[in-house]
């Protein structure tokens, strides 16, 4: 099998060995099966798309919303790369699953509207998927309404002109969509669990996402808030569909 190729832009060591671990894990790969690339370290090769089954992009706390001149350089320096993959991505409908930070990354590359007005706080939402989403085949195993972890302060406020809505939530309802066949993207974190929020929470409790008196009250509803137990088969259908 040809490996799935995973950008990363977290620059925590611990929550980068994470996030890889909790993306092999839950898609069902070997880590021989998941490469990484870590931007924020520049590593930012010539990606030859035919030597992959498809792309994944994990969260940031990069935000893509954000001025450029208040964007570190490091971060320009990615979203100059990643723009430039796109224009190969898309053009040939290409598999990439995009989960936060690819919501903001390849929605922006297509014209939506990413901005502030619908921070999220840390903490399971509910997600309903929509007609569409019903139909699509990536989520055929996927109940009509399940659980996932946010925790973002930006959103899509308006999708690409050419994407399909296929899940929604309350506070921010572009939850997921598709662009084309094979272009997806999440607002939600599918490959997140319990533990790995948790961690994510206190490594990230002074970036602004809640008051830093308030880590152990968003520890606490993460902790006895409903489960979230079918988000991460995104990952596992994502491989299955497009592994080759």
């Amino acid at each position: 099998m040809k490996p799935f190729v995973l950008l990363a832009t977290r620059d925590d060591d611990v929550l980068a060995e994470e996030e890889y671990e909790a993306v092999a894990r839950f898609g069902g790969l070997e880590t021989s099966q998941l490469e990484r690339i870590r931007l924020e370290q520049g590593e930012f090769p010539t990606l030859d798309l035919d030597r992959y089954s498809g792309i994944i992009v994990g969260g940031s706390p990069f935000n893509s919303s954000d001025p450029a001149e208040e964007k570190s350089r490091v971060q320009r320096l990615a979203e100059t790369w990643i723009s430039g993959l796109l224009d190969e991505v898309v053009a040939r409908d290409y598999p990439f699953l995009g989960a936060c930070y690819g919501v903001g990354t390849l929605g922006i590359h297509q014209g939506a509207v990413v901005d502030r007005t619908r921070p999220e706080e840390v903490g399971p939402i509910t997600v309903t998927l929509t007609e569409e989403g019903v139909a699509d085949p990536l989520l055929a195993d996927m109940p009509r309404e399940f659980s996932a972890y946010v925790g973002h302060k930006e959103g899509t406020r308006v999708m690409p002109p050419n994407a399909v809505l296929l899940a929604e939530g309350t506070v921010c309802q572009v939850q997921m969509y598709r662009i084309k066949e094979n272009l997806y993207a999440t607002q939600f974190h599918p490959e997140l669990d319990v533990e790995g929020l948790v961690n994510r929470i206190r490594v990230y409790k002074d970036l602004g996402y809640f008051k830093p008196d308030e880590l152990e009250t968003v520890v606490d509803r993460v902790t006895n808030g409903p489960a979230v137990e079918h988000a991460p088969r995104i990952l596992s259908a994502f491989v299955e569909r497009y592994a080759r």
